[in-house]
């Protein structure tokens, strides 16, 4: 048994990647970028905001008066419906292929100033059964392969409109990440005969060092092979390869786990905490998948405080994941913090 306290790597059980951890740097002090706090004056309605009910977008489209949740195709989106496939080879070197897909905006909520964890659980279902619907029906189209839905929250997190939203990005191929978590799936799943992942929430649910949240339905939990100074990941209880196979129970207890996470979240420096969260689910219309099983990444870049974040750089970028704060401290202080949100204490 190594001692966790001193230089070690893990393993990424979804990747196979190596994380270097070093929990003696946690200890060095800063001198480096400090970031500006983001403004969290927000009105609950911006007549300049491209998202805000009854408002114009940048292509003039005017959005309706809603109420809840609204979902339209993103103005600018990365990759278009009707790109004709073509392939590009030369010298079997250099290798270019179109690929295809349909990219949406999702607004969380008509009010310009909520975010996730400053809604209540019935409006967060509205967002997920959204997800939903918006998962069944871009999955009917036979050339679709996968669905991509995730958020983006936070300035620092490249954000570019303040008003709470999430996008879905579904294409004709399968993107990289997801390429090496089937295959890592799929490989323990013929070799065991159970997921993955529900092997590896069972053996976390009995150490309870880096659990978060551990409800009827999900598993909220700071991974052992963490990258991100708070990284968390959720997952299903059941083994369910994709939202679309959510139930109404499950769905109501997503939306609580995704609240009291983002509570959390908020409650570690008092700010509106930034991350890149994500889904990740079967691919479709690629025969049967049962191999995969539902997780929700969450991505955090905060490091210190509120101003300090955690930078990919150097050694990260040209050699390996590196983090200083171990997964196991991480998640004794997300644990730790209120389940009230710091702004209605």
């Amino acid at each position: 048994m190594i001692d966790l306290d001193q230089p070690h790597h893990r393993i990424n059980l979804l990747t196979g990647e190596k994380v270097l951890v070093s929990p003696h740097r946690s200890k060095r002090p800063w001198q480096g970028k400090v970031e500006q706090l983001p403004s969290t004056d927000r009105p609950q309605y911006d007549p300049k905001c491209y998202l805000c009910p009854s408002n114009a977008r940048a292509d003039g489209t005017i959005n309706p008066d809603y109420k809840d949740t609204y979902v339209f195709v993103n103005d600018f989106s990365a990759i278009l419906e009707n790109t004709p496939v073509e392939q590009y080879n030369h010298a079997n070197l250099l290798q270019a292929t179109t690929e295809r897909g349909i990219c949406k905006v999702i607004t969380f909520s008509p009010r310009h100033d909520l975010t996730l964890p400053e809604m209540e659980v019935e409006d967060i279902v509205k967002v997920v059964n959204l997800w939903q619907k918006e998962f069944n029906e871009l999955s009917q189209k036979d050339w679709i392969k996968y669905i991509q839905i995730f958020e983006n929250k936070g300035e620092i997190m490249g954000c570019s409109n303040p008003h709470p939203h999430g996008q879905i990005w579904s294409q004709s191929s399968l993107p990289n990440e997801i390429l090496i978590e089937s295959y890592r799936q799929k490989e323990y799943f013929d070799t065991h005969g159970v997921s993955l992942l529900e092997a590896y929430v069972d053996i976390e649910r009995k150490l309870d060092q880096r659990i978060i949240i551990d409800n009827n339905h999900f598993v909220a939990l700071v991974p052992f092979w963490a990258t991100w100074p708070y990284e968390t990941m959720i997952v299903s209880k059941k083994h369910r390869q994709h939202i679309g196979q959510f139930t109404e129970n499950e769905k109501l207890s997503l939306a609580a786990t995704l609240r009291e996470l983002t509570i959390r979240y908020d409650n570690i420096f008092q700010t509106s905490f930034p991350y890149s969260a994500g889904m990740h689910q079967a691919p479709v219309n690629s025969g049967e998948q049962p191999h995969w099983h539902w997780h929700m990444h969450f991505y955090p870049p905060l490091l210190r405080s509120a101003t300090v974040k955690k930078f990919m750089v150097g050694y990260e970028m040209l050699a390996s994941p590196q983090r200083d704060i171990t997964p196991e401290a991480a998640a004794n202080i997300i644990k730790n913090q209120p389940t009230v949100h710091y702004k209605n204490k």
